[in-house]
């Protein structure tokens, strides 16, 4: 299957526009800073600095931005058009749901556009397929045994690791605490359009899940959804090795507790799994055998036409 040209078109479009709505607000968020400097500690998770005004934006925002521009090259150029929005859409819906009884109207609003364009990637990509005909065009590829089950591992020990640490944190926090992280009470601090803590974590193990499963099995999906998993893994371990760095707690891990330890460990290894995820995906696919007029190896190609067409 394939994606047809109004269909790329269009799905170019919506993430543009996705692309759009998340600049606006990092813009929003680095003119209240004045650093970016300033801001990418604050996305890293360092608050101790004062904010002209409540932060926007969080890590997510940069991911997404990221992945809405390569995702509007993929809707472009690549085969795996399809799969690459769907991802994006889906992620989005999951992410962006909070933000209907977020506070503040700007979050609501962001929030209903933002759902209304993801709602149309998913609906663009399930409408949009069509079987590929032409010779020249090729059936989206299965990813390479090696470096698919490798991903697949590394994925599904992220979703392992989010989930014990949500675990862990419903067992320390009071059952008021632990409700608010998953839907945004009063007792979570965090900038306007961040997903709640628990909402994030609830995402992610779905996302590194289903990741993982698609790669193990070598779905023709599996690039799209693997790639976009391992970028929001990467982030995720990148902000808490910056925050480790920045407070020096990388190189005193014997002083530190066992579950500040563990955290800095498990920082660590999202960034470094997520680093190789996205080169394991990113590397060539497995060979797949484009159709053509030629079905089978040694096969006579057909007679031409008769008459010939124009520039035959």
């Amino acid at each position: 299957m394939t994606v047809t040209r109004p269909a790329r078109l269009t799905g170019a479009a919506l993430c543009a526009a996705l692309a759009l709505i998340a600049a606006v607000w990092i813009l929003q968020d680095l003119a209240a800073l004045g650093s970016p400097a300033d801001l990418a500690w604050y996305w890293a998770g360092d608050h101790h600095f004062l904010l002209r005004g409540r932060s926007t934006t969080s890590l997510i925002d940069p991911v997404l931005l990221a992945a809405y521009a390569a995702v509007v090259v993929a809707a472009l150029r690549s085969r795996h058009a399809a799969s690459a929005l769907a991802a994006a859409g889906a992620v989005t819906l999951a992410l962006r749901l909070p933000g209907l009884w977020a506070p503040g109207s700007g979050a609501l609003v962001t929030a209903l556009l933002e759902l209304a364009l993801a709602a149309g990637l998913v609906l663009t990509a399930a409408v949009g397929r069509r079987p590929t005909a032409a010779p020249y065009e090729r059936e989206p590829g299965r990813p390479r045994t090696g470096p698919a089950i490798a991903a697949g591992i590394l994925l599904a020990l992220g979703a392992l690791f989010v989930a014990l640490w949500e675990l862990y944190w419903a067992g320390e926090l009071p059952l008021e605490v632990t409700v608010d992280r998953f839907t945004g009470g009063r007792s979570v601090v965090k900038p306007a359009l961040a997903p709640p803590p628990g909402w994030l974590s609830a995402i992610a193990v779905g996302l590194y899940g289903t990741a993982a499963v698609s790669c193990l099995v070598r779905a023709r999906h599996a690039r799209a959804f693997g790639l976009l998993a391992a970028v929001l893994l990467a982030a995720g371990g990148l902000g808490g090795v910056a925050r480790a760095v920045r407070y020096e707690t990388l190189v005193r891990l014997g002083d530190l507790t066992t579950p500040d330890a563990a955290y800095v460990l498990t920082s660590a290894f999202e960034l470094l799994a997520g680093v190789t995820v996205l080169v394991l995906l990113a590397g060539r696919g497995a060979p797949v055998t484009a159709p053509g007029p030629y079905p089978a190896a040694g096969a006579r190609p057909p007679a031409p036409p008769y008459p010939p067409p124009p520039g035959w």
